[in-house]
């Protein structure tokens, strides 16, 4: 059974499994608590027992099980009927999970496989001057030249970014005015790198890859280990930054034919 649940707090948090998913549910609950229409939680119960929590923000649906607990195959089912009924635009949970679900969902989601990639800090910080601190706008700015869903999404974007670095969980970084970098989240001593993204005139010239590279030595000093996704074909690129690829899953995405509706 799926149910909608105010009920949700840290300690209920913590007893999810250790990953992403669950780092972005937290992510969620830490900015917003439980008391937004735009921002609401799901749990999943099975025989009297507590599955699974899932998250639901801007469209994504974000899902993780608890420890030591396993969704049976029947609820995969219900979850896939849930996914149908509230059309979010992306689903990310367990690899396993995750494409289980799309077999259910190929009718209506298409899966979007990427690697998993954690920073592996060298000690010796490169001397380049990282605005860490920059007016969101400019952040923006590049970003929006990037991502065509960003561009028409100043608000929403600006709102929910600016709320969280004011909460410690989120950070950007600019490099000169060209090139830029947002941390999704800041969560538990991990930090998982969003948005990154040069001006097309800046293009090819490894802004990204030296703002990449800065950022994992920098956040390193403090104690946190830097992750990020990508496309698996990008393993090359990001090894010779200094990442290591160490998983891979998928996240579900609605169709361009669901998405018009």
């Amino acid at each position: 059974m799926i149910k909608q649940t105010k009920d949700v707090d840290l300690e209920l948090i913590a007893a999810l499994k250790d990953n992403n998913y669950s780092r972005r549910i937290k992510s969620h609950f830490m900015a917003y608590g439980t008391e937004h229409d735009f921002l609401r939680f799901f749990l999943l119960e099975y025989k009297g027992e507590r599955l699974g929590l899932f998250s639901e923000f801007n469209s994504a649906l974000m899902i993780s099980s608890f420890q030591d607990k396993e969704f049976p195959e029947e609820l995969l089912e219900e979850l896939a009927g849930f996914v149908r009924m509230l059309k979010p635009f992306s689903v990310e949970l367990e690899r396993d999970y995750g494409y289980r679900l799309l077999e259910l969902l190929k009718d209506e989601y298409r899966g979007d496989r990427r690697t998993e990639f954690t920073y592996i800090a060298t000690g010796k910080l490169p001397p380049l001057e990282v605005d860490e601190t920059p007016k969101l706008d400019d952040v923006y700015a590049i970003l929006a030249s990037c991502f065509p869903r960003l561009a028409d999404s100043y608000e929403l974007w600006l709102t929910d970014t600016s709320h969280r670095v004011r909460r410690g969980l989120s950070q950007s970084f600019l490099l000169g005015d060209y090139t830029t970098a947002t941390i999704q989240y800041i969560i538990d001593r991990i930090a998982l790198v969003g948005h990154v993204g040069t001006v097309p005139e800046e293009r090819g010239k490894m802004h990204a890859r030296t703002l990449l590279y800065w950022i994992g030595e920098r956040l390193a000093q403090e104690g946190i280990s830097v992750k990020l996704f990508a496309r698996p074909h990008r393993v090359s690129y990001y090894d010779e930054i200094g990442f290591k690829a160490i998983g891979i899953d998928v996240v579900l995405e609605r169709t361009e034919e669901e998405k018009n509706y």
